[in-house]
């Protein structure tokens, strides 16, 4: 019998047969939080995350406003994205501090001035410290592009590659002392094709994490308002 829909759920997981990737756990429903979870968003690179953030945010996929964007390079494109959007930003670079607590302070400060309530390290190239995981114990989640456990740390996609493994992914998980450790909230699998090079694998990989960043989001941030609550 044809599968005339070729994205479905089963067992809060979604599938998609074209590429026959998989995203794990799904949650169906996005929760409305009133007023909207404030993030904080930390980035590196080319801000392709940070867009589909902000994406999914247009789109009522996701209710939550970017407080600040904190970038560590002054090259970062993810600048031109914050403007191209007006999204407010503010560049801390790590290379004009004396060490790296002394910049994770500044990032702290920022943060902390700006009442935010979730940090997104969307891209961010750097090991945050205990004082910012501590202060945001539960609320400081990361997006890693393989299946962790497996390929920890940098270039994962080329480890994936060179173990010759046949599926990868990505995963958003809580973000501790330890790299790439943390409880993991959501993740994604994604074959590896015979012909795959890094940057085609790379790209499927980033189509996934486009899809599962702002449901982790969600799920984290509905933990974070039913926890306030229980606290009252």
């Amino acid at each position: 019998m044809k599968q005339e829909n070729k994205n479905y759920m089963e067992n809060n997981i979604s599938y998609d047969l074209n590429e026959h990737s998989l995203i794990s756990p799904l949650d169906s429903e996005s929760p409305l939080l009133e007023p909207k979870i404030r993030l904080g968003v930390l980035a590196s690179g080319n801000g392709s995350n940070f867009e589909y953030i902000i994406k999914s945010i247009q789109n009522n996929q996701l209710n939550a406003k970017i407080s600040i964007l904190i970038v560590n390079n002054p090259d970062c494109l993810a600048i031109k994205k914050a403007i191209k959007y007006k999204i407010p930003y503010v560049i801390i670079n790590h290379r004009d501090c004396k060490s790296r607590l002394e910049h994770d302070m500044l990032v702290l400060k920022k943060l902390e001035a700006l009442s935010v309530e979730l940090v997104v390290m969307a891209g961010w190239m750097r090991i945050v410290g205990e004082e910012i995981i501590n202060r945001f114990k539960n609320r400081l989640i990361n997006i890693h592009p393989s299946l962790l456990p497996s390929f920890k740390g940098i270039d994962a996609i080329q480890q994936a590659i060179d173990k010759r493994v046949t599926i990868t992914g990505c995963t958003v998980h809580y973000v501790q002392k330890e790299v790439d450790s943390g409880s993991i909230i959501i993740q994604a699998a994604v074959p590896i094709k015979e012909k795959d090079s890094k940057e085609t694998l790379k790209k499927r990989i980033q189509h996934m994490e486009h899809i599962i960043l702002p449901l982790a989001i969600s799920k984290v941030a509905k933990k974070i308002r039913t926890s306030f609550k229980d606290k009252k």
